[in-house]
């Protein structure tokens, strides 16, 4: 009796593991597309435009033509999404606003930009936020992350997914090894009021400036440094002409894919599944991509002679801008609550020690 009553406790834990991994997936995207079967072929036909600032090479194109390919695959090709990397179709601001107008239909863009169309992006910009990048995908990746995508509806704009783009740091003409070095320095900053009261915290003159703008810049001396990821540091050749960065990791700012709120409307609800799914299911690919090129990037940057600092103590940093925190703490209220409450929560469902912790109790 005591063997049968261990038994059935093994098997309603095995049913109850399985009820969870039943309740946290999803239907596989590929065979939810096929279902219907000659109502795809027999809908509309779209051929879309998808606008990123960077190379072919560079980890969000390949997470852009990821979702492209996911798109065309699951609509039996009747949705066709051109990828246009290299600032092609233009830099990000000005393509967002062909984004908000229906120009162009999608876009991969940095949350800091956007910003400016929409002030609830601007909490990425905040420095110091997320102490890593667990904490930040924690947030990103909850009900409240995705409350924040939907929010751009707001502004003409449907948010599809987030892509990673690591932590930002400090590079320069001149070296910078610590905080009192980086004062009077003047220094190129993505186009958004929190940036530019950013620098002024740092002692630095902020200088907004257009991507593409950035290595003339730093090359002739418009400006002194700059401040960006490890790939984007190294993919635009910025560290051939500023041969200086330090790790201080003051922003995370996520990158956001996302459709023209009039290319969403002309879709039927079938085809919006498919968009929004080929969107949540490219990111696998692009963060995978992102953490080889970023390590790749900064083994290179490190060959080439760039003389690299690491902040060990980031207290002093975090006490210069605590000003900036303190200005838009009533602005982004809820939102810090939100990214503090994701810091704090711990709890996930680890579905292998689940079954081996159970059968351990019931079995031993």
């Amino acid at each position: 009796m005591k063997r049968l009553t261990k038994t059935v406790n093994v098997l309603s834990c095995l049913i109850i593991a399985g009820s969870v991994i039943a309740g946290c997936s999803t239907k596989d995207p590929a065979k939810a597309t096929t279902a219907g079967g000659d109502k795809k072929t027999e809908g509309k036909k779209y051929t879309f435009r998808l606008a990123d600032t960077h190379p072919p090479d560079y980890p969000t194109v390949i997470g852009d033509k990821k979702f492209a390919d996911l798109v065309s695959e699951r609509s039996n090709g009747r949705i066709k999404i051109d990828v246009f990397p290299s600032s092609q179709l233009g830099e990000e601001k000005a393509v967002i606003e062909q984004v908000q107008l229906g120009a162009i239909e999608f876009t991969r863009v940095s949350s800091g930009p956007l910003a400016e169309f929409n002030k609830n992006f601007g909490v990425f910009s905040l420095p110091y936020v997320f102490d890593s990048d667990q904490h930040l995908w924690k947030f990103l990746e909850s009900d409240n992350g995705n409350k924040l995508l939907d929010s751009l509806e707001s502004s003409k704009m449907k948010g599809l997914a987030y892509y990673s783009s690591g932590a930002r740091h400090f590079y320069s003409r001149k070296p910078v090894t610590n905080l009192a070095e980086l004062k009077g320095q003047k220094i190129r900053v993505i186009q958004n009021k929190i940036n530019i009261d950013l620098m002024s915290a740092l002692g630095a003159n902020a200088t907004p400036m257009a991507y593409g703008e950035v290595f003339s810049s730093l090359q002739t001396g418009v400006i002194d440094a700059a401040e960006n990821n490890f790939p984007s540091y190294q993919s635009s050749n910025h560290f051939e002409v500023a041969k200086n960065m330090i790790l201080d990791g003051h922003q995370r700012v996520p990158e956001v894919l996302m459709i023209s709120q009039s290319a969403w409307n002309k879709l039927s609800e079938e085809d919006r599944k498919i968009v929004k799914q080929a969107a949540l299911d490219s990111v696998k690919t692009q963060r995978e991509s992102w953490d080889k090129y970023e390590k790749d990037a900064e083994a290179k940057v490190r060959a080439a002679g760039v003389k690299i600092t690491e902040v060990k103590d980031v207290k002093p940093w975090q006490d210069a801008v605590k000003p900036v925190i303190d200005k838009y703490r009533a602005e982004y209220k809820e939102v810090l609550e939100q990214i503090d409450a994701a810091r704090k929560n711990k709890h996930f469902i680890d579905i292998h020690g689940l079954l081996t912790l159970c059968c351990q109790q019931f079995v031993v």
